[in-house]
């Protein structure tokens, strides 16, 4: 049953006036450039095959967050907001899947993303709220760089249906980013959120540009210079 879809869609039509772009926000530091899609868009497939690995690790990520709020006061709706971001990415994952299925691909088995792997290394591990802050900073750039790359996609698809899946995506993608960014400014004696939320976008910048290209949904252009 895709109801859950046909949310999105919902969501995504409250910014059609003013657009993705305007609407998206994004403090991102590096901007994808449209010759990106143009690059990913020649081996559909493969990039659908990358995007639905990403939504699994993203629903796994949610449900790995639910049961590390910080103690004693949990931000407002912790619980709530985590199993809510897990449910979509599921969600997610079963439409792109279906849709890679009918295209005559299939989900391989096996998935990297140094792009997240690379981001996962700068959190600080072992230290309490800060790691926590640093893991919820991490997930809002991820979905984050989902997003502008989902807005980017969906301008540059001459395919009509997976200009429609991107675009439909990017609302919820940007709901995801908002929710990770704003529970990390909520955690309890963090001094220096702003801080360490400007590192981070300039680490992330970094490592976008640092990536391959090829059909990946976080990989950089071939003639990124």
């Amino acid at each position: 049953m895709d109801r859950p879809f046909i949310q999105v869609d919902l969501v995504s039509r409250r910014f059609e006036n003013t657009g993705m772009a305007e609407g998206a926000d994004l403090p991102l530091r590096y901007q994808t450039p449209d010759v990106w899609a143009a690059q990913v868009l020649r081996d559909p497939a493969a990039l659908l095959n990358d995007h639905a690995h990403l939504e699994k690790k993203a629903a796994a990520n949610a449900l790995e967050l639910l049961n590390r709020w910080p103690e004693p006061n949990p931000p407002e709706y912790w619980v709530e907001k985590m199993t809510a971001i897990a449910r979509d990415e599921v969600e997610h994952l079963a439409v792109v899947s279906r849709l890679l299925a009918r295209r005559g691909g299939r989900l391989t088995k096996y998935h990297r993303n140094p792009y997240a792997q690379a981001l996962r290394e700068l959190v600080r591990r072992g230290t309490g709220v800060s790691e926590l802050l640093d893991r919820l900073m991490v997930s809002a750039l991820i979905e984050a760089r989902s997003c502008e790359r989902f807005e980017v996609l969906s301008r540059n698809c001459g395919d009509a249906e997976l200009a429609k899946l991107y675009s439909e995506l990017w609302a919820s993608e940007n709901g995801h980013y908002r929710i990770f960014i704003d529970l990390a400014r909520q955690l309890p004696e963090m001094r220096d959120v702003e801080g360490r939320w400007s590192e981070l976008l300039d680490a992330e910048a970094a490592i976008i540009t640092a990536q391959s290209p090829g059909p990946r949904m976080h990989s950089c252009p071939a003639n990124v210079g």
